[in-house]
C-alpha cells in the first residue's frame, strides 16, 4: 500500500507540474497581451451550451493565458490552430 500511495502522490505531483499557471484574463488584455509578443501563436474552441463562446489560449513569458468571450477575437497577424476542446484546470 505505501508504494502504491507514494506512485498515486507522484502522479499527481507531476500532473501539476504539467499544467503549468493559467491565468485568466479579460479579452481586451489578452489581445494586448498577443500584441507584445513577437510570433504570438493562439489555440482557440468554441464552447457553450445554451449560447456560443469563444475560448482562446496562448503563452507569455512562460505563463499560459485564457480568455473566453461572446464573439470572435480580432486576430491579425496572429498564427492559430482551432482545436475540438480546451481544458483549464480548476
Amino acid at each position: 500500500m505505501g508504494a502504491e500511495s507514494a506512485a498515486i502522490a507522484a502522479a499527481i505531483a507531476n500532473a501539476i507540474k504539467a499544467s503549468g499557471v493559467v491565468v485568466r484574463v479579460t479579452p481586451e488584455d489578452f489581445q494586448k497581451i498577443i500584441g507584445k509578443a513577437d510570433k504570438p501563436l493562439v489555440i482557440w474552441t468554441t464552447g457553450g451550451f445554451i449560447t456560443r463562446n469563444y475560448q482562446y489560449l496562448t503563452s507569455y513569458k512562460g505563463f499560459a493565458f485564457f480568455t473566453k468571450a461572446k464573439m470572435p477575437l480580432e486576430l491579425s497577424r496572429v498564427e492559430t490552430i482551432m482545436v475540438k476542446r480546451i481544458w483549464i484546470p480548476g
